[in-house]
């Protein structure tokens, strides 16, 4: 419910129990949603703390509570209903306030002194996106919103791996095997590195002994003495790194700063971690340099540097995050969850500097589990993999087949712009729907559902749109005679809802929250507009009103989750 709203239910049981001398801590009286509206719009477990002290049953509690509970005129009363306490709105009140109160930038809420620094995608610049890393950058984008969204300063980074061996062997194709990029397949820069990439990688596979041509590579840019060297490799990454922004700006996906993991290595910092490591004794030297952390019972070991000299990307992700606790309140990381392992190690590596302390709360990890693609549903470029470009493409082709059928009236642009908001829109809406630890299979069918999927929605913001343009310049007004139905209590219901939805996906760090949310919003709404007449009706202007501010919430809700919200479908 409604924040404020929220706030005066909490106001209303603290006053009760300092009249009753009761002390209960705060952060023990809770407010939640019941599962169904007959029990109220706002219930309460409290009794349960009050069993503890008064050696009495929640139920018999609650009966003695509701007897002498204070309540605004916002509630139309307060019921005991087993253990619990149950308030109902006064709809006639709160939904003329509520429509007053939703204005563009709905759901926007108050600054909190509070600034974290989010990485999320950081693939190897090697080749194009593909869909092994979508979920990454979509959970991380959409988290990145919604923390801005609820009043965080948030800055997002991409961690670009310009030293790894990947980077090497492309690097060994251009100055040892002639390969040119210009010369590959592929429409976009990243796909001809990448085809470059599969070359080099097939010629080293076929002759091991051209394996140390790739370490002295990575030995020669890790110094950094040889410009002309320096040069290729940073060309290629950046060049690399170009596509990939191209095909994330696609996406509606735009990083903050891109991290490139050789400055810690030029600026010492790697260094200077390795020599501190040893010097207080947990990093070991056997033919490589290693972290032991049997103490924390993890047999594995981290390998700092190798037998070469050489850093490895686990030292320099420490450095990396040394760098990010400085800028940040809270580092927060978007990671699959092959990569628990080694978050855990990098942890107590900054614990063990120092950085971070034991357990500490700087550092949070989103894990998310894999997404596939049904076999058969989409061809790959030489068998190799499926890129994050042909997915959309895919996606947008088949929105524009299904709008086609369904709108021959439009455009051929109106319909290209339609299809790519489409497209778009079910990718990103599919992958955050569901929690990040349960794997995804995606389903063309359920993805680009005009019934049951992301463009359903789409359609009820569309709908809200045609009836506003039809309506004109006629008053967004509320009739002094005005009494919610039934129907019009619940979309109002669901509208108020929205600041919270935010707060609460943003302090658990999820946003398949948000996706929910937009579905029972749209399906509140396509109720109403189904059922209630608005032009011409006797409450026209607060119907279009509700109409009105149904619109922005659902394009605000959208923009969440980087969906785009189209003014006609």
């Amino acid at each position: 419910m409604n924040i404020a709203v929220k706030d005066e239910a909490f106001k209303s049981l603290k006053n009760l129990l300092d009249k009753k001398g009761y002390d209960i801590p705060d952060n023990e009286i809770k407010l939640e949603f019941p599962p169904n509206p007959e029990l109220g719009d706002l219930a309460t477990t409290l009794t349960f703390s009050l069993a503890k002290i008064l050696k009495k049953s929640p139920n018999l509690i609650a009966q003695d509570l509701v007897k002498e509970i204070e309540f605004p005129k916002i509630f139309d009363k307060v019921e005991a209903k087993g253990p619990y306490l149950n308030f109902f709105i006064n709809y006639d009140i709160f939904s003329k306030e509520l429509l007053k109160s939703i204005k563009k930038n709905y759901g926007q809420l108050p600054n909190k002194d509070e600034k974290i620094v989010l990485e999320h995608t950081s693939a190897n610049p090697n080749g194009p996106l593909h869909v092994g890393h979508i979920r990454n950058s979509i959970i991380g984008d959409s988290l990145s919103r919604v923390l801005k969204k609820s009043g965080r300063d948030v800055e997002t980074q991409y961690y670009v791996n310009d030293m790894g061996r990947q980077i090497a062997i492309i690097v060994f194709g251009i100055t040892e095997l002639g390969l040119k990029i210009e010369d590959q397949e592929g429409d976009k820069i990243d796909h001809k590195i990448g085809q470059l990439y599969f070359k080099a990688n097939q010629k080293l596979n076929e002759n091991k002994e051209l394996t140390s041509n790739v370490d002295d590579l990575i030995q020669k840019y890790e110094k950094g003495d040889d410009a002309e060297l320096n040069k290729i490799f940073e060309n290629v990454v950046s060049q690399c790194i170009n596509g990939v922004k191209e095909t994330l700006s696609r996406m509606n996906i735009i990083h903050d700063d891109f991290v490139w993991e050789g400055q810690f290595v030029r600026d010492g910092t790697v260094d200077k971690i390795t020599d501190e490591l040893y010097e207080i004794g947990y990093a070991r030297k056997s033919d490589v340099l290693y972290l032991d952390l049997t103490e924390w019972d993890i047999d594995k070991e981290l390998v700092l540097r190798r037998a070469n000299g050489t850093s490895l990307y686990s030292t320099r992700d420490i450095a990396y995050h040394i760098h990010k606790c400085q800028q940040g309140d809270i580092v927060l990381d978007v990671l699959g969850a092959d990569h628990k392992l080694a978050f855990k190690q990098v942890s107590l590596a900054l614990e063990i500097l120092e950085v971070v302390e034991p357990n500490s709360d700087e550092l949070e990890v989103v894990f998310y589990e894999f997404i596939n693609l049904p076999d058969g549903s989409m061809s790959t470029r030489k068998g190799i993999f499926v890129s994050v470009d042909d997915l959309i493409d895919e996606a947008v082709s088949r929105a524009r087949k299904e709008l086609d059928e369904r709108r021959p009236d439009l455009s051929d642009e109106e319909l290209n712009n339609i299809s790519e908001e489409i497209g778009i829109g079910a990718i990103r809406f599919y992958i955050a729907r569901l929690s990040p630890e349960k794997p995804i299979t995606f389903k063309w069918d359920e993805a680009l559902s005009f019934e049951r999927g992301c463009a359903s929605i789409q359609y009820a913001h569309a709908r809200a749109c045609k009836l506003l343009k039809k309506a004109g310049d006629k008053e967004l007004s509320i009739e002094d005679n005005w009494s919610p139905d039934d129907v019009e209590k619940d979309l109002i219901r669901n509208l108020a809802k929205f600041p919270e939805v935010i707060e609460n996906s943003a302090s658990s760090r999820h946003v398949h929250p948000i996706a929910q949310y937009c579905q029972d919003l749209s399906s509140a709404f396509n109720k109403f507009y189904k059922s209630e007449q608005v032009l011409g009706s006797e409450f026209e202007g607060v119907r279009l009103n509700i109409v009105k501010k149904s619109q922005i919430t659902l394009k605000n809700a959208l923009d969440l989750l980087g969906v785009p919200a189209p003014e006609m479908m």
